[in-house]
């Protein structure tokens, strides 16, 4: 069966993961720029910077370096457009790689062949993973950039600080970023909770009549079928077992009806015990075929507590809309109303 709706890696409703991926994405390509013209510059000779810069083995270094915070630039350009990709946690991953091995070599260099002090640049890529990859990004960073500067400049009299602010920085940043993406996921789940407290029926779970009206609307001028259900025999249920027993009857029946109808279309519930199949790109001859499964489904004995069981039938009606056709699901919804009501009023006789 293919399925109507195509899944995205990162679920619409959250905004603010997404809002905050783009802002972390902006920031790098405005920092790694200003990163890429300060080292073109200072291998050019250009600023006073570039007095640390006079052999050739650290121009190239710069230049090289200059390259691959192009190409990270790239990853953060693509990251920016499709901030919900699947790819996007391996680009940032790969973003925090090149950053920090660019980082560390321009660094070593630099110590190596001169007095200028430039440990404290280790500290932004530090930083930087703490925001993309939360306290362990910035404790794996530390870690590299501390074991690369104790083995690649040994003996340097700056490793203390290297490692003590360095260590500093990744504890800090990290706890707070992993703080702030505990918040937003305690965020995101309170908006999807809510979110589907208003789209959906509490006793059954099925999707309300707000809910199914916009996922109509997604295929609109589109064949359509509608399937309005009724259920025989629920009253006797309610009279006879009480509400409670009601209760677990609608909520079974909603359980049955989504297993029914598999991937295809969607069911929710109206109220009481009337429910409601939408079927997009359906014919009469799909539809009935997932009218008869439903009704397979729905007849089985039915649990209501205590080991009693129950036995309900379903009356139902339906309408269908062909391709380019304008009808709205109102509109849809009454025309299957009151077929359901004929098919009722049948049944009755015939009993």
């Amino acid at each position: 069966m293919r399925t109507l709706k195509p899944r995205s890696a990162v679920p619409v409703d959250d905004d603010a993961l997404l809002k905050r991926r783009r802002t972390i994405e902006v920031a790098a390509l405005v920092a790694r720029t200003f990163g890429m013209v300060s080292t073109a510059l200072a291998a050019a000779g250009a600023v006073s910077a570039s007095a640390a810069v006079y052999t050739a083995d650290v121009r190239t270094a710069c230049w090289v370096g200059v390259g691959a915070m192009a190409v990270t630039n790239i990853l953060s350009y693509l990251g920016l457009r499709r901030p919900g990709s699947n790819w996007y946690q391996r680009f940032s991953a790969m973003q925090s790689v090149l950053d920090t091995a660019t980082i560390v070599a321009v660094v070593v260099l630099v110590s190596r062949q001169s007095d200028m002090v430039t440990w404290p640049v280790l500290a932004p890529a530090i930083a930087v993973a703490a925001t993309r990859h939360q306290l362990l990004g910035a404790l794996l960073v530390f870690a590299a950039t501390s074991l690369g500067f104790a083995l690649l400049v040994p003996g340097s009299p700056e490793l203390f600080f290297v490692v003590v602010v360095g260590f500093m920085i990744a504890v800090i940043t990290g706890t707070q970023a992993s703080a702030l993406q505990r918040q937003l996921t305690a965020l995101n789940e309170t908006r999807r909770a809510l979110q589907h407290q208003a789209s959906h029926d509490a006793l059954t779970g099925l999707p309300n009549r707000g809910r199914l009206a916009a996922y109509a609307d997604e295929f609109a001028g589109r064949p359509l079928a509608v399937l309005l259900l009724d259920l025989n025999g629920f009253k006797q249920v309610n009279d006879t077992y009480g509400h409670a027993a009601g209760d677990l009857l609608l909520h079974e029946v909603g359980t049955r009806l989504t297993a029914a109808l598999g991937p295809d279309g969607m069911a929710g519930r109206l109220g009481g015990d009337e429910f409601l199949v939408l079927l997009p790109e359906a014919d009469a001859a799909r539809a009935a075929r997932a009218l008869a499964r439903i009704r397979e489904a729905i007849r089985q004995p039915i649990g209501i507590g205590d080991g009693r069981t129950v036995t309900v039938g379903v009356s139902a009606g339906m309408s269908l809309r062909p391709a380019g056709g304008s009808a709205s699901l109102d509109a849809l919804s009454g025309e299957a109303d009151a077929a359901m009501y004929r098919d009722k009023r049948g049944r009755t006789v015939a009993a």
